[in-house]
């Protein structure tokens, strides 16, 4: 969704609200595409003494499955953002979140789009103790138990092995 941020120009204290979907389908996060359904966003942009900046909110449900026994998860995913917006490069220095404009228009996906990108972990857990696939015979461990042993040792080390004995 684009703003026209003329509408602002020089009318302190406005403020120009939005809300819409961004259809994420197409972003690919570790070897994937998990958003199977479009992000929701809202929020406004608003000026305050002639300092623009842009306040809001996304939500999206984020499908993976479980690092340890790769069950299928739905992450809610939710990210709020306040965003100085300015056409000068210097102010990247500051302390607030910056986005430098380029024109007189802003598209408000590429400011919450990123932020909620940045909640996304590199691996999730069905649950905090979940004992995952046995490496030998690929049984759920959170259901079931193997006659596997757990302690099988490494052929190329077999002659250390016999010093244990």
């Amino acid at each position: 969704m684009k703003i026209d941020l003329r509408n602002l120009a020089g009318n302190s204290g406005a403020s120009i609200p939005f809300s819409g979907e961004a259809d994420l389908c197409g972003e690919a996060m570790y070897g994937s595409y998990p958003f199977r359904q479009p992000a929701v966003y809202t929020g406004e942009v608003h000026d305050r003494l002639g300092v623009l900046r842009l306040t809001g909110a996304i939500k999206a449900i984020y499908s993976t499955c479980c690092a340890r026994c790769l069950k299928p998860l739905e992450i809610p995913l939710e990210a709020q953002t306040d965003t100085l917006l300015t056409h000068d490069p210097a102010a990247a220095d500051s302390e607030d979140e910056v986005f430098l404009l380029s024109g007189s228009e802003i598209e408000v996906e590429d400011v919450l789009v990123p932020a909620l990108l940045l909640q996304v972990e590199m691996t999730y857990l069905c649950d905090p103790d979940c004992k995952g696939l046995c490496p030998h015979c690929g049984i759920d461990r959170n259901q079931f138990s193997c006659s596997c042993t757990d302690r099988e040792a490494d052929p190329r080390l077999a002659v250390l092995n016999s010093l244990l004995k």
